[in-house]
């Protein structure tokens, strides 16, 4: 793979305007700049983040599988001991492909955290709860929206959820949940559409909770290799996730529900739907590029041009995101911020502590880490998908080159628009 200091010499230079980003990844290189400052923070806020996400992908599974339509789903957030112990497919020594040393069962930190909150005190769950002291699944299940409004982006996943073969299944499983209440079966009668759109919904639960599956796992094993003195500098971090987006690149993204004892496959494994065209690329374009306006920071006059007209133009996701009022009681990425801040490691915390305005600031740093590691995150797709779709990096012929080229400027188009923040993570005092 060519350096990051190759010139460009069998194509002209690139004239986009972030012509220098087009290089970097033309030389195998990240969108963020490759400084131990900023490896540290991507390495220590994917750890930070894949605590409360190993909650978040059991907690998602447990709804789409167990609480499904239960109507008054008041204790969907208090996950039973079986999702607990529910064995990630990627860690532990029964996994499917180990990519994290670990056990497989719910991490140590998220337990203890589970337990005692940020009082540290030994607590009824439902006090915890009630005052708020506690993993903000609400996070999650704006991730999974976000996924279900921006519906229609690639793979066969949605168009399933309205084929009669999805509907059939769909029916079995209500009848099955609802046996013995004529009051809700009566309702799916007379109004099945609402059921089965409820059912997507659901179906989009399990996809998110099997996508986060998998990248729980490789934060972990990332933090432990940076822990350990790997990884050389930001490119080699991107690359680990590049060669873990491949390896886990078919895994089967299904919908199975639990009525009892008896499984209802609402969406088999049979259908060949996998874990990068039906979840990844879904993932990353609804929830790091679209998702939607948050409420308090942006006006909803659609008459005053406000809001995009074109679903495709929305651009409210980390990568574009104004981190200062974006932290305000409620809004999905600070309830995020909120669950990171538990499990910074050492270090992050200290380089915290060094650059903040005091503990109240904290959130907005976390946050604008965060966005840089969403940056590198999406280097990673974007390098998976030229090695899957296009040339090597370091191919001899001017063609191959110039197709890589025009798909990286392509991408870059995305970061034009004034709210991208390339710019800014280019710079080590966005702070």
């Amino acid at each position: 793979m060519p350096t990051l200091t190759q010139p460009q010499t069998l194509i002209p230079p690139s004239t986009h305007p972030h012509a220098d980003v087009v290089h970097r990844l033309e030389a195998g290189g990240s969108m963020l700049p490759d400084t131990p400052e900023n490896l540290m923070q991507i390495i220590g806020i994917y750890k930070a983040y894949a605590v409360p996400m190993d909650f978040y992908w059991r907690d998602l599974l447990y709804i789409a599988e167990r609480v499904f339509l239960n109507p008054i789903p008041a204790f969907k957030y208090f996950l039973p001991q079986d999702y607990l112990d529910l064995p990630n497919h990627y860690a532990g020594d029964t996994a499917d492909l180990r990519i994290w040393r670990g056990e497989a069962t719910a991490h140590p930190e998220l337990l203890d955290f589970m337990a005692k909150g940020e009082t540290k005190r030994k607590l009824p769950k439902l006090l915890l709860h009630l005052w708020h002291d506690r993993v903000n699944m609400e996070f999650a299940e704006a991730c999974m929206r976000a996924m279900l409004w921006h519906q229609d982006m690639g793979g066969r996943f949605n168009d399933y959820l309205y084929t009669e073969e999805y509907k059939g299944a769909c029916d079995r499983a209500i009848r099955a949940y609802f046996k013995g209440n004529p009051a809700m079966l009566g309702l799916h009668k007379l109004f099945p559409e609402m059921f089965y759109e409820k059912c997507r919904e659901l179906s989009y639960y399990s996809n998110l909770g099997l996508f986060w599956e998998v990248m729980a796992p490789v934060f972990f094993e990332m933090s432990d290799i940076y822990d350990e003195g790997g990884f050389a500098g930001v490119p080699a971090a991107m690359d680990f996730l590049v060669n873990g987006i491949f390896a886990v690149a078919g895994r089967p993204i299904y919908h199975h529900v639990y009525v009892g004892d008896e499984c209802f496959e609402l969406i088999p494994k049979s259908c060949g739907f996998t874990w990068l065209y039906e979840a990844a690329l879904p993932y990353v374009e609804a929830v790091f590029y679209r998702t939607a306006p948050f409420r308090g920071t942006k006006s909803y006059n659609a008459q005053a041009g406000q809001v995009p007209q074109d679903q495709n133009d929305f651009h409210y996701g980390i990568l574009y995101a104004d981190v200062f009022p974006v932290g305000s009681a409620g809004i999905p990425p600070t309830l995020l911020m909120q669950d990171m801040l538990h499990f910074l490691p050492p270090y992050l915390l200290e380089y915290y502590q060094q650059h903040c305005r005091g503990e109240d600031d904290m959130l907005i740093q976390l946050g604008i880490t965060f966005q840089r590691s969403m940056y590198n995150v999406t280097s990673a797709v974007i390098q998976a998908l030229r090695a899957a779709l296009l040339y090597p990096l370091d191919d001899q012929n001017p063609r191959h080159l110039m197709a890589n080229r025009q798909f990286f400027e392509a991408q870059m188009d995305r970061f034009v628009r004034p709210e991208a923040r390339l710019r800014d993570i280019q710079r080590q005092d966005y702070r």
